[in-house]
This record gives structure tokens, sequence and C-alpha cells, in this order.
């Protein structure tokens, strides 16, 4: 089958441009031009991915992904933004996107990023399939293909990049792992993407594991370099 993607923008030349591309490369393509109107579509019918604009009319791209987001949607989501500034990326990523591109762009690149999202999509999908995608950290059960997290009867919904990266440290124990390395094997992302947005994760990640000391045990930081997981800590 092909793949199904819903674009939200409403710059409409924008938008048929990006749908024309779409479907020549054999897409399946669906449009929005606002947030209201993708929310609609979302709840009518099922995506591998989105192409949300952040300027939106009414409802911004921000708001529509955090929508989706806390109704347990996980779609993999590209959201394209004006300037790409570190704040507006960052905050895309909390909203709950997984890749971001600044306007304007290579239509290359956008493809490239397209098909990320749709091999990320792809990998939820094998990986509900595998036992592996339940793992055990410091006494909570993590589901790496349901994106939750269970610890003392209650449970919290945890996003796919986030499941991305924690599947890839509980792959890799007690070896430091660059923040290059998360960027690119881990997100599929572009070497210059601002590192904050994977120190602002691991903040998140170490909440979601209970690791939050002022000296994290489990998820250390390793100075100039990334990150190291230590399953059983110091």
């Amino acid at each position: 089958m092909k793949a199904r993607i819903l674009i939200v923008e409403d710059e409409e030349h924008i938008a048929t441009g990006l749908r024309f591309n779409l479907e020549a490369e054999g897409y399946d393509v669906v449009c929005a031009a606002d947030g209201e109107q993708a929310i609609a579509e979302f709840e009518a019918g099922d995506f591998d991915a989105a192409v949300l604009d952040v300027m939106l009319p009414g409802i911004d791209g921000f708001e529509v992904a955090r929508r989706l987001r806390e109704k347990k949607d996980y779609t993999p989501i590209l959201m394209l933004t004006a300037l790409g500034q570190a704040e507006d990326v960052l905050k895309g990523f909390e909203a709950g996107a997984d890749d971001y591109l600044p306007k304007p762009f290579d239509l290359n690149i956008f493809f490239a990023r397209v098909n990320g999202l749709i091999r990320r999509r792809d990998w939820l999908v094998e990986k509900r399939a595998e036992s592996t995608a339940v793992i055990s950290v410091n006494g909570r059960t993590v589901d790496l293909a349901e994106l939750k997290v269970e610890f003392e009867g209650e449970t919290t919904a945890i996003t796919m990049l986030e499941a991305k990266l924690l599947r890839y440290f509980s792959d890799h124990p007690e070896r430091a792992v660059s923040r290059t390395e998360i960027l690119t094997k881990v997100w599929d992302l572009a070497e210059d993407t601002d590192t904050r947005a994977i120190d602002n994760f691991v903040v998140r990640l170490r909440r979601i594991i209970g690791d939050t000391g002022e000296r994290p045990q489990l998820l250390q930081t390793v100075r100039g370099v990334g990150y190291r997981f230590s399953p059983k800590g110091e």
C-alpha cells in the first residue's frame, strides 16, 4: 500500500507543489489548510506521516502536534518552520514533532526527511511484534512499541523520539554515546541540528526513568562527548 501523508500548509502554492512532488514519488497525499482542518483529518483517518507548518491560521502547528499527542496519536510529524530558530525547534520537539525543516528548503532534503519519518513509522510497527520492545529500567516497565511507561500503577506516555533514544541507550549500555551519534543514527537528523534539543530530551528521559537526583546515576553526562546509560547505576 502507498504511504499516506497529510500536508498541513496554508500557503496554497507550497501545499500544491509538495503534493505534486510527493504523489510523483508514489505517496497518497491529503492536504489541510489550517489547524482545525488538520485535526479533523487526523480524526477521520490514519496517516503514515504528516508535514505540519508552524504558522497556521487559528490553531498553530505547535498546538496541532500537542493535541495529537494528547490523544495518543503518534503519527510521525515533520514540522516546517519559517526561520529554524533554536527555540522554535525545541518548542516543536516538546510539542511532539519528530523532525523539523526550516523554510525555504531543498526538495531533495524534504524527501529525505519524509522518508526518514516513514522509516520511523515502520520501526514502530515492527517493534509491536517484538517482545524485546518491552524493557525494565529502575523498576519501571517501558513499552517502546506502545510508547508508555508503567510504574506503581501509573502510566506515562512517551514520544517516538524518546522511545528511540531510550532503546538506543538500552542497546548500548555503559558506552559513551555522542550527541552527533544520537542525531544521525537514532533520529536520522542532520548533524548540525541544535544539540540543545538532545539535552532537553535527556532531561525528560531522566524524569521518565526516575533518575532525577543532583548526580544522575542511570543516564550520566559524559563531559565533552554526550551521555552514558548505566542500567545499574554507578
